[in-house]
């Protein structure tokens, strides 16, 4: 006779997280896979695998299957939850736990269908999908079952989700493809215009989590990278500054900014009046830049703070939803699935 184990999974576009009713946070992981073209072998899955990514020999490749919040390749993302799941719950015939699934709030229908898929052929029993506003601001110690508006930014690796929920729903919000990897991006722009350098994305996410600045800071910080000089084809050193990191990272946070401003203009006024009082929340890999709440709170003339455990935010509200999947399972936003499918 099987049994079964209930499941919260934050599906993210940088990192896996994945939660057991009763054990907590029982992963957390990069959402990469590296894979032999040749046999199409999984080698490496996680941290193992990020440490690969742009090293590997013309046979190896490193993917990461998510991109922009969303599933780009669906098969690697299926065996990727597969070993996830495996690794975290063990492995049995009869084996199949019941999985809540995070996605960002602006997924079309196709979407959320490949996510589900996914999950079935993992292995899950039952797959339960969650926005991922929502399962942040749960994780983030929010009320959100109150008729008081909250307002939650979560800035992860692919999308940044800007959200008011009131009345345990979302009221107003956008999902925008502007975060962390839209950050590398950009850092990886601005040297080659600015520096002439070619830098890979690991160098550029070490760049933006050791001196990433999204205000100006009272003190320099300073840090060397290696890359590739553009003109003469040789390995070459650069060091930056916290305040050119601010130059290239002004784009992206510029339309994060404007994102939020958007949402506050669409949020009734009632709400928009409870959020002035309380605040915007930040959760995600994003909030642990320095400086994002000063320039989010200069953009918008609201106060805001970063949650306690801004990357574990959104798979603990998730692990919480698990506990009350009887309610999640009525809830519009899954009934809308599965008369889709």
């Amino acid at each position: 006779m099987g049994f079964s184990e209930e499941v919260g999974i934050d599906l993210g576009t940088a990192n896996v997280l994945v939660y057991i009713k009763n054990k907590g946070i029982v992963l957390q992981e990069p959402s990469v896979v590296a894979i032999d073209e040749e046999s199409d072998e999984i080698l490496a899955v996680g941290e193992e695998a990020r440490q690969m990514l742009g090293r590997t020999p013309a046979n190896i490749i490193a993917v990461r299957p998510l991109r922009d919040g969303v599933i780009s390749d669906y098969d690697i993302t299926e065996r990727m939850l597969k070993y996830f799941i495996k690794k975290t719950c063990g492995t049995g015939k009869f084996f199949r736990p019941r999985i809540m699934v995070c996605v960002p709030s602006g997924v079309t229908e196709v979407e959320k269908r490949a996510v589900r898929e996914a999950a079935t052929q993992a292995g899950g029993k039952d797959v339960f999908l969650m926005e991922e506003p929502v399962a942040a601001a749960i994780g983030a110690g929010l009320d959100i079952a109150r008729p008081e508006g909250v307002m939650v930014m979560d800035i992860g690796g692919g999308t940044t989700d800007i959200a008011v929920i009131a009345l345990g729903g979302i009221v107003a919000s956008t999902s925008v493809k502007v975060a962390g990897d839209k950050f590398d991006e950009a850092i990886i722009k601005y040297m080659r215009k600015k520096h002439k350098l070619y830098i890979g994305e690991r160098t550029a996410e070490e760049l933006k989590t050791g001196i990433g600045t999204a205000s100006p800071r009272t003190e320099e910080v300073r840090m060397t990278c290696s890359g590739r000089d553009l003109v003469s084809g040789l390995p070459r050193d650069v060091e930056m500054t916290s305040t050119e990191m601010m130059e290239a990272l002004e784009e992206p946070l510029q339309q994060i900014c404007e994102a939020t401003h958007g949402v506050l203009e669409k949020t009734p006024p009632e709400l928009a009046a409870d959020i002035s009082s309380s605040g915007i929340v930040i959760t995600g890999g994003g909030a642990l830049m320095y400086g994002i709440a000063e320039r989010v709170k200069a953009r918008t003339g609201i106060k805001v703070r970063i949650a306690e455990d801004p990357m574990s935010c959104v798979v603990i509200g998730t692990g919480q939803a698990v506990d009350n999947l009887d309610v999640i399972e009525k809830s519009d936003f899954n009934r809308r699935k599965r008369s889709f499918i």
